[in-house]
Formats: C-alpha cells, sequence, structure tokens
C-alpha cells in the first residue's frame, strides 16, 4: 500500500469526483494569442503553440521536436489531466492512468526517465502469457559458456541478408537475426547486434522488448512504426529508438524491408558531450522527432509478443494496445535524420578520431567508458595539407562494427556492399590495402568531397564481441578471409640505408648492424 493511501484516509462522502469529461472553453481553442494589452501600431505576432514538424510526401505524420524533453502531448483536448498531478481520482474521460518507468525511482532528476500514459484500457487486461516457439536466430546471452556464441579475434564481413521471397511471410520479429554481441540483459549491462529483413506487416499483432532499447537502422525500405505514443515513418537514412517496455508494430509500406539494429541492456542513448566543439555541432537537439498521441479504437483479438531474455512469449487481449489517448513524459520513442549530422573534419593538417561523427551514445557501467558510440559517416570535405587522409593503421582497444545503408564503399580490405556488415574485434590491426596507402603517400592533395552519395555507419563497442552461431554458420554471405591479401606490403624504411647509416656515423653512433652480436 503506498503512504499516500494510508495518510488519505476515506474520501468525504459528500465531496464529488471531477467530471471525467472535462468542459473546454472553445473560445481558447480558437484564440489567435493576442496579447491584452496591446500596441495595434507595433504588435506583430505571437505563437499559438510550440514547434511541430509538417508531414511530408513520404511521412504524413507530425512530430515533437527535441531529445530528451518531456513532452505533453493529446490526441483529444483536455486529455491530459491537470498540472500538479498525474493520477486524478477520475481522469478525463475516464481514461485509465498508468505510469511506464524506464529507470529506477531513485535515479538523479538528470538520468529519470518515465511517461504517463493515459489510455481507454489499461495494460493489464489481457490474458495469461504463453511460451511461443523460439526464434533459433536470436540470442541475448553473451557468456562464453554459451554455446551459441563465440569470442574470436577473427575479422569477420558479411554481405547482406537477402530479402524474403514471395512465397514467405516474414514480419518485423520473424527476420530478427542476432549477429554478436556481449553482456547479459539479466545483468543490465551490455548489447546486441541484430540484422533483420521482412516482407509482410504486422496486422492485429504487437511487439514489446523487455531486454533493452533498440536503435533502428533501416537500409531498403522505409518503416511504418505505430506505438504506444504514437506513429512514426522511419525512412531509409534515418533512424529510430525504441526502448524497452514501448510496445510497437511495423508495417511496411514500401514492401520487402531489410536493416540493422543495435539493442543496448540496461542504458539508454544519449547525445555526446560536445566540449571545445562547442554548442552548435555533431546531432543537433532539434532535429530529434518524437511522435504525438495517436490512438486507436478496436475490441478485436491483439496477439502481443514478448522478448525476454532473447525468448519470445506471447499473450492476446481483447482490445488495441495503442489507445493511449494522451500522454506527458521523457520515456519515448524518437527518430532522426542523419542527413542533418554536421560532421566536423580537420581545417588544415592531421585526422580527427572518427568518433567526431557520433550521433548517438550509450554509457556502461564503467565511469568514462560508454558501452556503444554510433558513428554516422556522412558527405564531408577533405582540405587537410600534408596529411595521410585514409584511415590510418591502428589497433583499437574497442570493438569496430561497421555497415552501409547506400552508395558506394570507399575502403580497399573489405568486399562491403549496401545492407553488408563489417567486424574488427578488439585490439586487431586493422587499415587500408598497400596498394591505397602508397596513393595516399603520393597523391598530389586538394579540396575533395568525400563520400558523396554514401551513407555508412560504424558501432564502437568498448568491449568484446562475439560472433553467433547464426553469423558464422547460417548466413548465407559471409565473406572468405584473405589469407594472402597482406603479402606484398614492402617496408620501405629499408631503401634508405644508407641515409640511415649516414646520419649515425655523422652524430657518433655506429651504423645500423655494426656492433649486432654473432650468432
Amino acid at each position: 500500500m503506498h503512504t499516500s493511501e494510508i495518510i488519505a484516509g476515506e474520501p468525504h462522502l459528500g465531496q464529488k469526483p471531477p467530471s471525467p469529461a472535462p468542459s473546454i472553453d472553445k473560445s481558447i481553442l480558437q484564440s489567435k494569442s493576442v496579447p491584452l494589452t496591446v500596441d495595434a501600431l507595433t504588435f506583430g505576432a505571437s505563437a499559438v503553440g510550440s514547434f511541430n514538424t509538417a508531414p511530408r510526401p513520404d511521412d504524413p505524420y507530425r512530430y515533437q521536436t527535441g531529445f530528451g524533453n518531456r513532452f505533453a502531448s493529446e490526441a483529444i483536448p483536455g486529455a491530459l489531466p491537470p498540472g500538479g498531478q498525474s493520477v486524478p481520482q477520475r481522469c478525463p474521460f475516464d481514461l485509465y492512468s498508468e505510469q511506464l518507468n524506464g529507470t529506477s525511482f531513485i535515479s538523479s532528476r538528470q538520468t529519470l526517465q518515465n511517461v504517463w500514459l493515459y489510455r481507454i484500457k489499461p495494460s493489464v487486461a489481457h490474458y495469461p502469457l504463453q511460451p511461443m516457439s523460439q526464434n533459433p536466430d536470436i540470442e541475448a546471452c553473451f557468456s562464453p559458456h554459451n554455446s551459441n556464441i563465440q569470442y574470436t579475434p577473427l575479422s569477420y564481413c558479411w554481405g547482406p541478408l537477402p530479402l524474403p521471397t514471395d512465397s514467405e511471410k516474414v514480419t518485423f520479429v520473424e527476420g530478427l537475426k542476432t549477429m554478436g554481441g556481449h553482456g547479459d540483459p539479466t545483468h543490465k549491462e551490455g548489447l546486441a547486434l541484430h540484422m533483420y529483413t521482412a516482407n509482410t506487416s504486422m496486422s492485429k499483432t504487437a511487439f514489446i522488448n523487455n531486454d533493452g532499447d533498440f536503435l533502428i537502422i533501416p537500409q531498403v525500405g522505409r518503416l511504418g512504426i505505430q506505438t504506444e505514443l504514437g506513429r512514426m515513418i522511419v525512412r531509409v537514412g534515418e533512424v529510430c529508438v525504441i526502448q524497452a517496455g514501448i510496445r510497437f508494430k511495423v508495417s511496411l509500406p514500401d514492401g520487402p524491408a531489410r536493416g540493422y539494429i543495435q539493442e543496448i541492456f540496461g542504458t539508454h542513448y544519449e547525445l555526446p558531450e560536445l566540449g571545445p566543439v562547442g554548442s552548435n555541432g555533431l546531432a543537433h537537439p532539434r532535429d530529434f522527432e518524437t511522435p504525438s498521441a495517436s490512438f486507436d479504437i478496436d475490441s478485436s483479438e491483439w496477439k502481443i509478443i514478448l522478448k525476454l531474455t532473447g525468448k519470445l512469449f506471447s499473450y492476446t487481449q481483447n482490445h488495441t494496445p495503442f489507445d493511449v489517448v494522451a500522454w506527458h513524459g521523457n520515456y519515448a520513442p524518437y527518430k532522426y535524420d542523419l542527413s542533418k549530422f554536421n560532421a566536423i573534419a580537420c581545417g588544415m593538417k592531421e585526422q580527427l578520431d572518427p568518433t567526431v561523427y557520433t550521433v548517438l551514445m550509450a554509457k556502461s557501467k564503467i565511469p568514462g567508458v560508454y558501452l556503444s558510440e554510433f558513428a554516422v559517416f556522412t558527405p564531408k570535405w577533405l582540405n587537410t595539407q600534408d596529411t595521410f587522409r585514409p584511415p590510418y593503421y591502428h589497433r583499437n582497444m574497442a570493438t569496430e562494427i561497421g555497415g552501409l545503408i547506400y552508395g558506394k564503399y570507399r575502403g580497399s580490405v573489405k568486399d562491403m556492399v549496401p545492407g553488408g556488415l563489417s567486424c574488427e574485434n578488439s585490439y586487431m590491426p586493422h587499415g587500408e590495402s598497400y596498394e591505397a596507402f602508397k596513393r595516399a603517400s603520393t597523391a598530389e592533395l586538394g579540396p575533395e568531397l568525400s563520400g558523396e552519395g554514401a551513407l555508412g555507419f560504424m558501432l564502437h563497442l568498448s568491449s568484446h564481441f562475439s560472433i553467433t552461431k547464426f553469423a558464422m554458420e547460417r548466413h548465407p554471405d559471409l565473406k572468405p578471409q584473405k589469407p594472402k591479401f597482406w603479402e606484398d606490403v614492402q617496408g620501405h624504411f629499408l631503401d634508405h640505408l644508407d641515409k640511415v647509416n649516414d646520419i649515425l656515423v655523422a652524430v657518433g653512433r655506429p651504423k645500423l648492424g655494426a656492433n649486432a652480436p654473432i650468432v
């Protein structure tokens, strides 16, 4: 029992609860927001509401803008309770109040995430849960003791998953394939990387992921995503985040679809710190779009599929899960158009680390270390002089996962195509081919528009990354290793031994090999 129930006692019998359908002053709705005191000669205009995006030809919905905002949205005016309380004795229109928490109750105000929903029927109104037949290609436990995964230092490259044939009926949930990950949702730490294909819209079926937050990256086909908090169209070139515990369904307005998903356990995505970049770089908070309240009236039977530790369960209910008439809070799905990313590059010399292309990050439990960094490679001008412009040879404590959404891959080692995926595990050396090195070392440098017509991404993961059996054995397009790829690399330092020895003699030191021990 809540403390408030103990203190409140019995209500006064003569006190009537507020009307469930509040009366709305139509003059307020029609207000033009003209100041009470106005100089007709100087008054220009006043806003009549906050900014919402306008519908577009390929996206009919309006969105609220901002990142991490505490939004308030109502599909019916007056559906939200009056300010000062979220749980009135009777909600407007006799809606049910329901809170969804994305963080623990005792989280700091800075990290607290929750949303209050005002819906036609509460989520608890459903029939008992039942185990489902499992998707053998979904994995959530990445312990080294799990025989379905393997930690390996090898480099990997995969082609795109083939789209389902017309004879198959594959929904978004049925088309999930886990490529790898680390950690475990029961420990609230780690992540999973999935690829998906689908050719069938979800009908009278919703999905709820209890394991973590989805970052969805479409590569083929728009996704029509209906969530409890509203609707989104996610186009190729956009990404969206759907947090754990939020029910959603996916339709396919363009037919067959394909893409990538990064799922994080026990944490949420946030914007990276800007530091010396200042206030105007990378992904601008105002460009993130959150759906507005939208509800259906539907008393037919629905199936809800639930994922917990990678296992699937389901239950049925005799009403739609998408009946939220109003909501307020900051635990809400959102999307972002990657073409709006403000890329940063050096102006004169040197290379910046690729983390300057980070759109979203997720914290790990280790202070100062991020679980994952989602970086995007959009077109940018390269102007640096006396600088090796391709990615330099390096070994990274982070695992690097690369994907190509569209366009031509500019690297020289991987056989990457749109829809493909690559993996360089932590501390393993990688870089461009010897031929690419020679070209870049001798090229005449001038301004260059890099990445025109292409869109790629990279995930920097701060841990080792396991590969699933699906990715190693059942993926239809695992690219073969190239065992002799680096055989032609030359050590050109050896071409300068005479000059090196002259320098050593000039400074009073022996020539190379002069004092070497006789073996």
